[in-house]
């Protein structure tokens, strides 16, 4: 063999070693995956997908499931004609979701922008917008009843008014709206005060040297960049308005002009009704109400994103 063939000969490959991870490290890393999976899957997926098939049946709660009557869409039929609250609850979501929109969505980032200006007193400020976040929206009704109450209520005793807050269905909506925002405006301007938090400072300082002026800076450098927030504010906010149901619920059980889908599906699931199938009915109509909001942005903020 000459020394010609002998460079032409692959040299031995040298055995890899052995990468499998320690049996502790293999158990820990299955546990992380295992526990979260089965959580997901009896709390989240499951009850959906039993709502989802008791919808077809009508059912009081009592008895096995071989007692449940299978009565096709009849529910849903029934829901979209002779089910007079629903349509006005669809109605008040509706108006929810727009009033969250154009009103705490916008403080909320107007007060963190306000606030990563490193103010004065900024510390006491945010603790004090975010306060009402760790209260339930159950404790916020109550706590909003003493400022409505009509006859020993905060805002009936300022403004001199004899106002049925709560009672009067043509203001109550309203009431309800102010009380959740004073909640949801602290949420909100947490997420986007940490958001701006991340971006980065030589942004700023670019556009400063380009002559841009604040606002422009932000509308133009410092919002399109928080892109990710805004696409979670947006979640947030859909899912909130939709799901809304404590704080009806604490006013009146969701009725009397307050009527919502989530009050609804209450009133007939856990209510004097027990009609499991027609509750599981409108909440699979409020899941499939969240789902195409937060899909049609979604599939926005994706296309956009790769036209980039």
């Amino acid at each position: 063999m000459t020394s010609t063939d002998t460079d032409l000969v692959p040299p031995p490959r040298r055995s890899r070693p052995s990468r499998r991870l320690p049996w502790r490290d293999r158990a820990v890393v299955i546990a992380m995956v295992a526990v979260p999976s089965f959580f997901v899957l009896s709390l989240v997926w499951f009850p959906a997908v039993l709502s989802v098939i008791l919808s077809f049946g009508a059912w009081n709660g009592i008895g096995d499931v071989d007692t449940i009557q299978w009565i096709g869409t009849q529910n849903y039929q029934d829901i979209a004609t002779i089910y007079p609250p629903f349509w006005p609850a669809v109605k008040h979501n509706l108006i929810w979701l727009g009033f969250l929109f154009l009103g705490p969505t916008l403080l909320g980032m107007f007060l963190a922008v306000v606030l990563d200006r490193n103010m004065r007193f900024s510390r006491f400020y945010q603790t004090a917008f975010y306060l009402p976040v760790v209260l339930s929206l159950a404790l916020t009704g109550f706590i909003w009843q003493l400022m409505y109450s009509r006859d020993q209520g905060l805002i009936n005793q300022v403004l001199g008014t004899d106002v049925d807050w709560y009672g009067d269905p043509s203001v109550n909506l309203w009431a309800a709206l102010v009380a959740t925002a004073w909640r949801h405006t602290g949420y909100i301007m947490l997420i986007y005060l940490a958001g701006l938090k991340g971006v980065d400072a030589s942004l700023r300082e670019a556009a400063a040297v380009d002559g841009a002026s604040e606002t422009k800076t932000f509308f133009q450098v410092v919002f399109p960049v928080m892109r990710p927030i805004n696409m979670i504010v947006v979640v947030i906010v859909v899912i909130e308005s939709i799901r809304a149901f404590d704080l009806v619920w604490v006013i009146n059980r969701g009725t009397n002009g307050l009527e919502l889908i989530g009050a609804l599906v209450a009133q007939n699931v856990v209510g004097e009704a027990s009609r499991y199938g027609f509750g599981s009915a409108l909440a699979v109509i409020m899941m499939v109400i969240s789902s195409v909001f937060i899909t049609l942005y979604l599939r926005v903020v994706f296309r956009q994103e790769r036209e980039r």
